[in-house]
């Protein structure tokens, strides 16, 4: 197994160390597993590269320091591998004697990277896919042993259907929560953090400035766990003293399905009656009242961020308030926008999706020219284009 790798260097930060005596035992179950998601996928589990990209800054007018986590060479093609170590981690730290089915709902990177990690441990998976999934992903999942299961949506049914049906068969005990959805499976936010682990350190390796300034994320959301593990984990590297303070988070959804900015604006609309406090209070008693699936079929060219429903939706506007930051809502020419300027001034293979929080950055600056002049923004190369 090539390269650096997170997990092993901080077994003590993860969460499933509760669940061993000696951090040095966790070390060696993520060696196991992490050669054996080498063997499966050909790609290592390892640090991914970090990058500062003044030719993208220029191109679309910043002045200051933009930088960019390339996920496109991570295990299974994206950042979604590190969900699903994470969650596979736990499962076997916790319960080894648990041989279940694992059971995921996805049409994309998700899926992979759950159809990888299962076999690397031995465990077989059920995937839950719509009828217009990508042929190539299909195949894959074929490839890898994954039985999927298509899902159709059922005239009066709210919600993605796939993840209705994925829910009714973890409520009836068939099978394990082997997803990126943290409400199901809070644990899959452990490996998530690591990325925001990476980005600090690699910031700090290469400005040798500590505690790091990183100003600003932008982080795409569709389901909302990789933007609430980015906050945890920068969290955690503030409370470490490796950051200074947490940065602003900015949450970027695709105009097709924008259901955490409807459920920000809520709460906003409550704090400016009752304060923050009350208002996040009241929201996280009443989750019903803020969060709920969008009312149309979500449609767009970033189609990984097209969840009926922001699941984690809790943490980022809780954290959005806090540490800074708001939700920003992009459309489809936006989003193909950026895809092509990040692909032409990096060179990386990146999908739209991928490139989503970055389209983020890049209508808030149009629309506010001349923004965070001299500041460090962030902004994640989530998934590579298998096109």
């Amino acid at each position: 197994m090539s390269g650096d790798n997170t997990f092993v260097r901080h077994a003590e930060w993860l969460w499933s160390a509760r669940h061993v005596d000696d951090p040095e035992v966790l070390r060696k179950l993520v060696r196991l597993v992490s050669s054996r998601v080498e063997e499966v996928d050909g790609r290592a589990v390892h640090v991914t590269p970090f990058v500062r990209v003044d030719a993208l800054a220029d191109a679309i007018g910043f002045d200051g320091t933009l930088w960019v986590k390339d996920e496109t060479v991570n295990v299974a093609g994206s950042h979604k591998a590190r969900h699903l170590i994470g969650l596979a981690l736990h499962l076997l730290a916790r319960d080894p004697g648990d041989t279940r089915p694992l059971a995921i709902s996805s049409c994309g990177n998700a899926a992979l990277a759950a159809a990888v990690v299962a076999k690397a441990v031995k465990r077989e998976l059920c995937v839950f896919i719509p009828p217009d999934a990508n042929p190539l992903v299909v195949k894959r999942l074929y490839e890898l042993g994954a039985q999927t299961t298509v899902c159709a949506r059922q005239p009066g049914e709210q919600g993605d259907p796939c993840f209705l049906r994925f829910e009714e068969l973890v409520n009836a005990g068939e099978a394990v929560a082997f997803c990126c959805q943290g409400i199901i499976a809070p644990e899959t936010f452990d490996g998530g953090r690591t990325i925001a682990w990476e980005i600090v350190e690699q910031f700090v390796g290469a400005t040798g400035t500590e505690p790091a300034v990183i100003d600003r994320v932008f982080v795409q959301v569709g389901g909302g766990a990789l933007a609430t593990s980015v906050h945890l984990g920068m969290a955690t590297m503030a409370e470490q003293g490796t950051l200074a303070l947490p940065p602003a988070l900015y949450a970027v959804q695709s105009a097709g399905a924008a259901p955490l900015a409807r459920a920000y604006e809520h709460v906003r609309a409550l704090a400016a009656e009752h304060g923050i406090d009350a208002a996040l209070r009241d929201a996280s008693a009443h989750p019903e009242q803020f969060m709920w699936p969008w009312e149309s079929e979500p449609r767009s060219i970033a189609t990984g961020i097209l969840d009926d429903i922001t699941y984690d939706w809790f943490p980022i506007v809780a954290a959005m308030f806090r540490n800074g930051g708001e939700p920003v809502v992009v459309d489809e020419a936006t989003l193909i926008d950026a895809n092509r300027l990040a692909r032409g001034h990096t060179g990386i293979k990146v999908d739209h999706t991928g490139t989503a929080g970055f389209a983020g950055l890049l209508q808030t600056l149009r629309l506010n020219p001349g923004s965070w002049q001299g500041e460090n923004i962030v902004v994640l190369f989530t998934g590579e284009d298998r096109g």
